[in-house]
């Protein structure tokens, strides 16, 4: 269990750990979820930078005799004498011819791809940097958790390039043996770098300790251009935690805290001391909330209510011309469950009711807008993350944030449309793992397709996206000809930059949303996650599709369903 508990340890360290304002650097007046996810993005890669050059400078302290000594403590006595003979004649060791299989280049190519593929400030050390790579900081974290951990086997891949011929590889091969490795693949073939004569690829098993051990020690050779840890199972924090159950939400609340009315005198409740203590009530009621408590009651005053009706009775006059069919559909199911009316603001715990009858979503609620990954992650569990308080009086129908009437106008009515609840829990799931540059992507076709997606319907521009459908002044400039229309195509939405201070110069327009669906998986198919994920219903986990038992028990049910589609069709063409 200690060794579970390290790494996951090990894949958190470099999460975000708190919110993000002002004055930790955030320097924007309007909030977005595509902003949230850039600045978070490059808050991680400096708290990550810094973790790694501080334990490469202290890897740096310690010598080579500081290395053997600490191998010793943990090998048998008899076996001492035996380690340090070997060390010592480390450089002078002949070639072991057996060991060596020069192969195809595919198992190579995967590797300098992932090697690519790491930020130029994370890659390997010189010859004379003694320290530590990504990779080998977190085998480190995880080896000094407990002795059990550093005992533990490890299996890695190690990519080493040979400056003086493919002699030096029985050096190596040698090396491991007297740290108690088991070599399972050896790999060589010509280098492509300059000044390098082999490149090899060792894939091994070896206790954790002597791994790190072994790693020290070939540093020290002038034979070896470079050594690089290239994989380690459990370890890489290129897969980030995520969240498997929809009970560990509760530990994504992480909040993005600019444009609060509080620090921002732009804000229209900057300056109303009422309204600012208001908000600060109703985000304590959503930070007490856990999995499985009903979602809280909120007393809505007067004011509130006539900022809902105001915005209400405009949507509800604007919808009918120029909002897409299935946002019309659920809008009506809304009204005649006595859900929307104009009278009262609508109770999440009601709305998460409606959502979950109809495609199987539910509400939790927020204290604010919440980190990207946060947010995106909550999706794959058919959760929307709602925020509970009301845009200030005396701006109805506009606010740079969200807020309730956003959320329940814009966001509520399709995610009770199968079709589009199912786009969005795919946005969810592409999300979990994802490194910081997809959530960013995923982020920015979140923006141009949920919050501000336009659709063709029988030849007419129709909107979807909530950020159009719950404020009017963009919603018709959106069907305008002030602004640029472009087919939905995710590479280049992905990539498109975004305005959040004024009106959207262009808006990317979809066929249909089963259409954009289908792009869409497209598209994720080509993103660098290293493992599929599929949400099971039943058990409201996430499941990482990782071995050959997984897939099997998959795949039976799937068989078991398409029996009884099959049965069903059989019995539809019987004659009466």
């Amino acid at each position: 269990m200690m060794a579970v508990a390290a790494a996951q340890k090990n894949r958190e360290m470099f999460a975000i750990k708190k919110s993000y304002s002002i004055e930790n650097g955030y320097p924007s007046r309007r909030r977005s979820l595509v902003d949230d996810a850039r600045f978070e993005t490059l808050v991680v890669k400096q708290t990550k930078q810094t973790v790694l050059e501080e334990a490469r400078n202290k890897a740096n302290d310690d010598s080579l005799e500081d290395c053997i000594l600490q191998a010793q403590e943990h090998i048998p006595a008899e076996q001492n004498v035996e380690l340090q003979d070997e060390q010592a004649n480390l450089e002078n060791l002949p070639l072991d011819e057996e060991y060596v299989a020069v192969e195809e280049d595919v198992e190579f190519e995967s590797v300098e791809q992932q090697q690519s593929q790491e930020p130029e400030g994370e890659r390997q050390p010189t010859k004379n940097d003694y320290g530590l790579t990504e990779d080998e900081i977190l085998l480190a974290n995880a080896a000094s958790e407990s002795p059990e951990a550093e005992a533990a086997m490890q299996s890695a891949a190690l990519v080493v390039r040979l400056k003086e011929g493919i002699s030096s590889l029985g050096r190596i091969l040698k090396a491991i043996e007297t740290f108690h490795g088991a070599v399972q693949h050896v790999e060589s073939r010509q280098s492509r770098v300059e000044g390098v004569d082999h490149d090899v690829l060792i894939k091994l098993d070896m206790t954790r300790g002597n791994l790190l051990q072994l790693i020290r020690s070939l540093r020290q050779s002038g034979s070896f251009s470079s050594m690089n840890l290239m994989a380690d199972n459990n370890l890489n924090v290129k897969a980030p935690w995520f969240p498997k159950h929809a009970s560990e939400l509760d530990n994504c609340n992480h909040l993005m805290t600019k444009y609060e009315p509080d620090l921002d005198m732009n804000h229209p409740g900057f300056a109303d001391k009422v309204y600012r203590q208001r908000r600060k009530e109703i985000a304590e009621i959503a930070f007490a909330y856990k999995y499985g408590d009903p979602i809280p009651y909120i007393e809505y005053s007067d004011v509130e209510v006539k900022t809902w009706r105001s915005v209400f009775r405009t949507v509800q006059d604007l919808a009918p011309k120029h909002a897409c069919a299935e946002y019309r559909a659920a809008f009506q199911k809304l009204q005649d469950e006595q859900i929307f009316v104009d009278n009262r603001l609508p109770q999440l715990q009601e709305m998460s009711d409606f959502l979950r009858k109809n495609t199987g979503f539910s509400l939790r609620p927020a204290a604010g807008l919440l980190t990207a990954r946060d947010f995106l992650a909550s999706l794959a569990f058919r959760i929307f993350q709602s925020t509970q308080y009301v845009r200030h009086v005396n701006s109805p129908y506009h606010t740079p944030e969200p807020d309730s009437i956003h959320e329940l106008l814009g966001h509520m009515p399709l995610l009770a449309d199968p079709s589009f609840a199912q786009f969005s829990q795919e946005i969810g799931l592409a999300s979990l793992g994802a490194s910081d540059e997809e959530i960013e992507k995923l982020s920015t076709v979140y923006w141009f397709t949920v919050e501000f997606g336009l659709c063709k319907e029988h030849g007419q521009i129709k909107a979807y996206g909530a950020g159009l459908l719950s404020s009017y002044g963009e919603l018709l400039h959106a069907i305008s000809d002030k602004c640029e229309h472009r087919a939905f195509e995710p590479a280049s939405t992905a990539v498109q930059p975004y305005q959040d201070q004024e009106y959207q110069p262009i808006y990317y327009v979809a066929e249909s949303f089963e259409d954009a669906k289908d792009k869409f998986r497209r598209w994720v198919s080509t993103m660098s996650r290293p493992f599929e994920v599929r949400f099971n219903p039943h058990t409201e986990r996430v499941e990482v599709l990782d071995s050959v038992d997984k897939l099997e028990t998959l795949v039976h049910q799937m068989n078991t369903e398409i029996l009884h589609l099959t049965n069903a069709i059989s019995k539809l063409r019987r004659p009466f």
